[in-house]
C-alpha cells in the first residue's frame, strides 16, 4: 500500500471510528443519567468481568490471524489462510463454549465474586453473547489481514448502534437500577449477535471457507497465547481492581452506596473522556499493523522505519492536541455531560496521562506487529503491578484517584520500556524524540492561553455557549500554533481527496 492510500485509509477507518465512538460516548451519557452513579457502577463491574472472559476466548486472535494471513498473502498460499481462520474458530470456540456453561449453570459456585450479589445477575444476561463474540472476533482478523476495512468498519458501526438503539428502548422501561443494568446487558448481547450474524454472511459470501486447520495450531497459539495473556490478564486486573477498590474505599471511610458511587463516576463517566485518544489510535493501528507485519516479513527496513516514525508523531499529536481542552474545560464537561462536577475535576487532574497512554498503545501495537508478543507481556505486568499497588495502598490518601494514579504509573512503564524495545529491535534508528518533546512543550501554553480565554467568555456568555466556543477557539489556536512549530503537517488532509 502506498503511503498516500495508507494515510487515506487510516482517516477514513478514523472517520467511522470517531462516529462509533462518539454515538457510544452519547448512549454511556444516557446511560450515566438514567441509571444513575449507582447503577453504572453494578454495570461496570459486571461489564468488567464479562471482558476478562470475552479477552481469554479471543482477544489475541484478531491480530495473529492478521498477522498470518498477511504473511501468507505475501506467499501466494490461500490455502494457509483459510486454514489459519479455521484453526481461529476452533481455538475461540473450544473456549468460549466451555466457559459460557461452567458460569451460566453453575453460577452459585461464582457468588463469591461480587461483594454486590447483584452484578452476578447482570453478568448472566451477558454471557450468551461471548460466543458471538469469540466468532466475530475471528473473522474481523481475516479482514484485517486482508486488508478489507471497509466491511470492518461497518459491521463495527452497526454492533454500536444495535446496542444503543436497543439500550435506550429497553433503558426508558427501567423500574429500578437493578433492570436498568439488566436491560443494558441484553443490549449488549443483541450487539454482538448483530456483528456475529453479519461478519459469518460476508466471509462466506465472499469465498471464505473453512480448511483442515492442523498446520496452523501451533503458529497461531505461540502468538496468540502471549496477546491473549497480556490482554486478559488486563481484563482480569480490572475485574480485580473493580473487586478491590471498593473493598479498599470502604476501609477509607466510605459507605458501600459511596464506594459504587465513586467507582460509577470514574469508570463510567470519566473514563470514556479519557479515552478518546485509544479511538483515533486504536484506527491508526488498525491500517499500520497489517503495514508494519508485511515491511517486517519482506524485509523493507527504511517503509517500516518511516512508518513507525509517522505513527509516533500522530499519536503524539493526538494526545497532545487533547490534553489542552480537557484541562482548560473539565469541570465544565463533567457537569454539561454528566450533571457530575467530581467527574469534570477527574477529567481536568488526569488529561495529562493521555500522553503515556497513548504513546504506550500505539508502541504495542507495533510490537506485536513484528513478533514482540511475549516482551509487550511482560512489559504489561510490569505496568500492572504498579496499577494494583496503588490501589490496594493509596486509597486512604488519594481516595478514587488512586485509580487513576496506578493507570498513569502503569502507562509510564509500558511506554519507556516498548521505547527500549523497538530501539533495539529497529534496524535503522526512529527518530521521534524531538518531536514528541517539543509537543509535549506545546501543552503549557495551550493551557495557559485556555485559562485567559475562558475567564473573558464565561463573564460574556452563558455555560454552554462559553464552553463550545472556549474549545473551538482553543482547537483552532492550538493547531495553528503546533503548525507554526512545523510539529504538524497539513498535507494528510489532501490525500483524502487525491484519487488513488
Amino acid at each position: 500500500m502506498s503511503r498516500q492510500n495508507l494515510y487515506r485509509t487510516a482517516a477514513y477507518v478514523t472517520v467511522f471510528s470517531v462516529v462509533e465512538k462518539t454515538c457510544g460516548f452519547l448512549y454511556r451519557i444516557i446511560l450515566s443519567r438514567t441509571l444513575g452513579s449507582e447503577g453504572m457502577g453494578i454495570y461496570q463491574i459486571a461489564l468488567s468481568v464479562f471482558a476478562v472472559l470475552a479477552t481469554a476466548a479471543a482477544s489475541g486472535i484478531p491480530l495473529t490471524v492478521s498477522r498470518l494471513i498477511t504473511k501468507y498473502r505475501a506467499k501466494n498460499n490461500a490455502y494457509a489462510q483459510k486454514s489459519v481462520v479455521t484453526a481461529a474458530l476452533v481455538c475461540a470456540l473450544a473456549f468460549s463454549i466451555p466457559a459460557f456453561s461452567l458460569l451460566y449453570f453453575g453460577h452459585s459456585f461464582f457468588d463469591f465474586l461480587f461483594s454486590d450479589p447483584r452484578c452476578m445477575a447482570v453478568l448472566l444476561i451477558l454471557l450468551p453473547s461471548l460466543v458471538f463474540n469469540s466468532v466475530y472476533s475471528v473473522i474481523r482478523g481475516a479482514l484485517w489481514g486482508n486488508k478489507q476495512f471497509m466491511p470492518y468498519c461497518i459491521i463495527d458501526l452497526l454492533e454500536e448502534l444495535t446496542m444503543i438503539v436497543a439500550g435506550v428502548v429497553l433503558v426508558s422501561a427501567m423500574t429500578d437500577v437493578l433492570d436498568g443494568a439488566k436491560r443494558a446487558a441484553v443490549a449488549i448481547v443483541l450487539s454482538y449477535l448483530v456483528s456475529f450474524t453479519l461478519s459469518g454472511i460476508w466471509y462466506f459470501a465472499k469465498g471464505g471457507r473453512l480448511k483442515n486447520p492442523r498446520r496452523q495450531f501451533r503458529p497461531l497459539l505461540s502468538s496468540a497465547l502471549p496477546i491473549t495473556g497480556m490482554r486478559t490478564s488486563n481484563s482480569l486486573i480490572n475485574s480485580v481492581i473493580s473487586l478491590i477498590l471498593p473493598a479498599r474505599l470502604i476501609a477509607a471511610g466510605m459507605t458501600n452506596a459511596q464506594a459504587m458511587s465513586e467507582i460509577g463516576i470514574a469508570m463510567g463517566m470519566c473514563m470514556p473522556v479519557l479515552t478518546i485518544p485509544a479511538t483515533l489510535i486504536g484506527s491508526l493501528a488498525l491500517v499500520m499493523v497489517p503495514e508494519l507485519a508485511e515491511n517486517y516479513y519482506r524485509q523493507e527496513h527504511t517503509k517500516m522505519r518511516v512508518n513507525l516514525e509517522h505513527a509516533l508523531q500522530i499519536t503524539t499529536l493526538i494526545a497532545c492536541a487533547l490534553i489542552p481542552p480537557l484541562f482548560v474545560l473539565g469541570d465544565e464537561i463533567g457537569i454539561l455531560l454528566f450533571s457530575s462536577r467530581q467527574g469534570g475535576e477527574i477529567i481536568r487532574n488526569c488529561c495529562f496521562m493521555l500522553l503515556p497512554m497513548s504513546l504506550g498503545m500505539i508502541t504495542t501495537s507495533a510490537l506485536n506487529s513484528i513478533g514482540c508478543e511475549k516482551q509487550t507481556c511482560a512489559f504489561f505486568f510490569a505496568g500492572a503491578a504498579a496499577t494494583l499497588l496503588c490501589v490496594w495502598f493509596l486509597p486512604q490518601i488519594a481516595g478514587i484517584y488512586a485509580l487513576l494514579i496506578g493507570m498513569t504509573a502503569s502507562s509510564c512503564i509500558t511506554m519507556v520500556l516498548n521505547f527500549i524495545l523497538l530501539a533495539k529491535k529497529s534496524k535503522e534508528k526512529v527518530r521521534f524524540q524531538k518531536h514528541t518533546l517539543c509537543s509535549a512543550a506545546a501543552i503549557l501554553p495551550a493551557c495557559l492561553f485556555g485559562i485567559l480565554l475562558k475567564n473573558v467568555l464565561f463573564r460574556l456568555l452563558p455555560t454552554l455557549p462559553a464552553t463550545l466556543l472556549c474549545g473551538a477557539i482553543l482547537a483552532a489556536a492550538e493547531g495553528l500554533f503546533l503548525l507554526a512549530l512545523g510539529l504538524a503537517q497539513p498535507r494528510w488532509v489532501k490525500l483524502l481527496f487525491r484519487k488513488s
